[in-house]
């Protein structure tokens, strides 16, 4: 009996941590009641939202992110690709507003042309920097740049717990070893003085129910470091191995979420990219008025000042929608400089530890009672089934 009720523990565990992750896509015939999802993907819209204001409240600031870059290295790494964009958008747009104009010019004037307002270029990427700097927050909405990423990709979250909770959850399995194996001991003395069949599926119940309850409770108390007996010292799994948790976490989010591609993706497309939109306008309009000095009174009589600004705005609305492309050229050196994965770390590490549980925490509360519920239906089925064995 002991051996049986080792492998109840074992077995209802084991069940209970698969119905955390699978299945992603609820599998019945009646959703949410007749059927089953896995807890994380079932609330992945709620846990989504916790993960997203803890990276962003407590883990990362934008601000603090965005100094670390240094724009003149910026601008060197992306120097070539962006002198072929602004040649590509100058002909572009002189070949679309005048292309009389610009087919009458000698190449060479052309190439002079050109060549003047690429000579503003690295200005113009220190300006634009400059201005996401100071108001990083009126054009990046990190939390919908976690959200989005998180919500991408419905397995995200799956993993992102699964991978950090992995020792977690085999400590919950052996725990199922050992509590069942005691409480069958109890369960063979009990069977022996009373020779009660219901007592099987009484205690195969209890130890399926007990088992899930307690496994889950020491993942995450205690949460200071204390002693049993005062001899024996004991922590929350979770909560003793914060260290190895804040790296991995870190480098997850760092390579899964809050990566440049991500964040550029955020200020270019994301809610507050109307405010960058008239920003670069601004910088690039400027900048071509500044550059283009030469051929500007020319332009301007042979196209008029309406046309010309006409001009100057398509140009902005071409840089646009190169801009993604172009920024992407810096992503090794950018990616190495914002160090994500280590900031994330260091934080994580100085969160209180009710802050730190948060992270995951939300996993198991709201539907860890099914889990358990689920334990003890299994222990007493397969108590009621040891009954019949023994009764037959």
């Amino acid at each position: 009996m002991p051996f049986i009720a080792a492998a109840i523990g074992y077995v209802t565990k084991r069940v209970a941590i698969e119905m955390m992750f699978r299945p992603l896509r609820f599998i019945g015939i009646w959703p949410p009641y007749l059927g089953w999802q896995g807890v994380v993907p079932r609330s992945s819209a709620r846990m989504i939202r916790v993960s997203a204001q803890l990276i962003t409240t407590r883990l990362i600031d934008p601000r603090e992110i965005a100094d670390r870059l240094d724009a003149d290295e910026v601008a060197r790494r992306i120097q070539g690709p962006l002198l072929l964009t602004i040649e590509e958008i100058a002909r572009d747009v002189m070949e679309r507003y005048h292309p009389q104009l610009w087919e009458m010019l000698p190449v060479l004037a052309q190439d002079l042309i050109i060549k003047q307002v690429q000579a503003g270029a690295p200005v113009m990427v220190k300006k634009i920097m400059h201005e996401i700097r100071s108001d990083i927050g009126e054009v990046l909405d990190v939390e919908q740049v976690a959200v989005e990423a998180l919500q991408r990709d419905k397995e995200l979250l799956v993993r992102l717990i699964r991978d950090i909770s992995r020792p977690e959850m085999a400590f919950i399995a052996r725990c199922g070893i050992y509590f069942g194996f005691v409480l069958g001991i109890v369960q063979t003395a009990v069977w022996a003085l009373t020779q009660e069949p219901l007592i099987l599926p009484i205690f195969g119940a209890s130890i399926g129910w007990l088992t899930d309850w307690l496994a889950i409770k020491l993942v995450f108390f205690p949460r200071e470091r204390t002693r049993i007996l005062g001899i024996f010292p004991f922590q929350g799994v979770f909560q003793r191995r914060r260290a190895e948790v804040a790296r991995q976490y870190g480098e997850l989010v760092a390579r899964e979420v809050m990566t440049v591609p991500n964040i550029i993706d955020g200020i270019l497309r994301g809610p507050k990219s109307d405010r960058l939109l008239t920003m670069i306008q601004r910088i690039v309009q400027k900048t071509v008025d500044e550059q283009a000095s030469i051929a500007k009174p020319f332009v301007a009589v042979a196209v008029g000042t309406k046309r010309f600004q006409e001009m100057k705005h398509a140009a902005a609305d071409k840089a646009m929608t190169y801009l993604g492309d172009t920024a992407l050229r810096a992503e090794p050196y950018a990616t190495e400089a914002l160090d994500i994965g280590n900031t994330i770390a260091a934080k994580m590490n100085r969160l209180s530890r009710v802050e730190y549980e948060g992270l995951l925490r939300p996993a198991f509360r709201q539907d860890e009672w099914k889990l358990i519920a689920v334990g003890a239906v299994i222990g007493g089925l397969v108590g009621e089934l040891q009954a019949l064995l023994l009764l037959h």
